[in-house]
């Protein structure tokens, strides 16, 4: 199958066009600028705000006027990862998509269907002549995937429409009616250094071939995070010789699980060896606890040139087992929606940078009064290692409604069209429905979209023939949009 085969033609088409924008997160001129341009030269109204958010406007079909208005919903930016081998600059390089079965991945990056595929099917909505709908607004937010400061910054007024559909999920044939709320939680530890000892071993040790994937929609499904697998092994080391640490990095983004972590270590001499067997066994180890969800992780150890600073003992050893301490992964399943994460946390970078080691964690929870628990928890372990934290204020999250009258009309064209019965479902991802809710308490709202899979990691890819059932599945609901009081 050639890219050029994919159905619907229309969306796959947009959405390779999406993919020659840069569009990384704060920095979402340039897709805005494309967005506006293909406005203009369709002559369709647009507006802007402060914040960058982008709303487009196309008017109903004739004899659709009297319907709800309908706002479709999807992000402007996207997560920018890649491979450590992979040559690519966010700020100026296109996506390289190609096709590998019924997939459509990157080259060596994340592939940005999350949310590309939203932009390009509302742009496909736009640009169609032969859709009937009523009124529609296309809004495109900005900043989604470190801040949701566009959704933040949005003000009552600058939408109209009284239902609101989301682009943003993830499995095709589920619909989804609620999504967590979330806050950051940064730790800073001091981190004094003094002279390297004389008559030591130094020596690199990394955490190579996780999987990754979305701190949200991915943290129940048992893979590994490389800032606790180095951590483990370090505290492994200092427990048993007089290590000395030198430089620690892992992870970048709070809503990634990290794929790989690193270490610059020194032990005496005499142990030369020895931390190489004890990496093997660790290593063997670990691959039996993962050996399911982690298929390809490696651990590498090489000599490294002698530092001339390493980081004093005593809080070197108090950073390491707070790290160790600190919960990371599913805490609490919902008791009210099987299956459903209720609370969680992922400890998503380590980077050392002006004299400190600085944390990143995020925390999220369908509970709000959990969320600030697994927020202070996370804190707690940190301040027990003489840390300075600070949590954010966090975004909402959005309740579910079963009786919300947009849900029905996606249930019921649905049925009609496949058969079968969508899974009505909440998301334990921040979607930006929470704080749209909070600015416009009249909006009835569902979010659905195709499949993807490795999100926010270069695995991200997209199962091709959801695509062309989500816009047929988008299209009908367009259709049947209720009639306006």
């Amino acid at each position: 199958m050639e890219k050029n085969d994919l159905k619907p033609a229309s969306v796959f088409h947009f959405f390779e066009e999406v993919c020659q924008v840069p569009r990384p997160s704060k920095k979402e001129e340039k897709i805005r600028a494309f967005l506006i341009g293909f406005a203009q030269e369709r002559g369709l109204a647009y507006k802007t705000d402060e914040a960058g958010n982008l709303l487009i406007m196309k008017p109903a079909t004739p004899g659709k006027e009297n319907l709800k208005k309908v706002v479709l919903q999807s992000h402007m930016d996207m997560v920018c990862e890649k491979n450590k081998t992979t040559e690519h600059n966010f700020d100026t390089d296109p996506i390289r998509t190609y096709v590998d079965g019924e997939w459509l991945k990157a080259q060596g990056t994340t592939l940005g269907a999350d949310n590309g595929i939203g932009i390009a099917t509302e742009l496909a909505v736009l640009d169609a002549k032969d859709i009937a709908h009523g009124p529609i607004e296309c809004l495109f937010t900005v900043d989604e995937e470190t801040g949701l400061t566009g959704a933040f910054a949005l003000k009552d007024g600058f939408m109209s429409g009284d239902i609101l559909i989301n682009l943003d999920s993830e499995d095709e044939g589920e619909l989804f009616i609620g999504c967590a709320g979330g806050a950051g939680t940064t730790a800073q530890f001091p981190c004094p250094m003094e002279s390297a000892p004389a008559g030591y071993f130094f020596f690199r040790v990394a955490v190579k071939g996780l999987t990754g994937g979305h701190s949200g929609d991915d943290i129940n499904k048992g893979r590994a995070n490389a800032n606790k697998v180095l951590n483990r092994y370090l505290v492994q080391l200092m427990n048993r010789y007089d290590l000395r640490l030198c430089e620690i990095d892992g992870g970048n983004l709070h809503n990634a699980i990290p794929r790989e972590a690193h270490a610059v270590c020194a032990v005496p001499m005499e142990f030369k060896e020895a931390v190489r067997v004890d990496l093997n066994v660790f290593l063997a180890e670990v691959e039996n606890e993962y050996a399911v969800t982690e298929p390809k992780l490696c651990m590498e150890l090489e000599s490294e040139t002698p530092c001339s600073e390493v980081m004093e003992q005593a809080a070197m050893k108090r950073f390491l087992l707070s790290i160790y301490a600190v919960h990371n992964g599913v805490y609490a399943m919902s008791q009210d929606m099987p299956g459903l994460v209720e609370t969680s946390s992922n400890l998503a970078s380590i980077k050392m940078r002006d004299g400190k080691i600085v944390v990143g964690t995020s925390q999220r929870s369908s509970i709000l009064s959990s969320r600030k628990d697994m927020s202070q928890m996370i804190r707690a372990a940190f301040e027990l290692g003489g840390a300075e934290t600070t949590t954010g204020d966090g975004y909402p999250g959005w309740k579910p409604n079963p009786s919300s009258e947009i849900l029905g009309v996606a249930v019921e064209s649905y049925k009609r069209l496949f058969g079968v019965e969508p899974k009505i479902k909440a998301i334990h991802a921040g979607l930006e429905c929470g704080l749209f809710l909070e600015k416009y308490p009249s909006l009835d709202m569902v979010s659905f979209g195709p499949t993807l899979r490795g999100v926010h990691s270069p695995d991200e890819r997209m199962l091709i023939p959801t695509v062309d059932k989500f816009w047929r599945h988008l299209l009908d609901v367009l259709a049947h949009i209720p009639v306006k009081a």
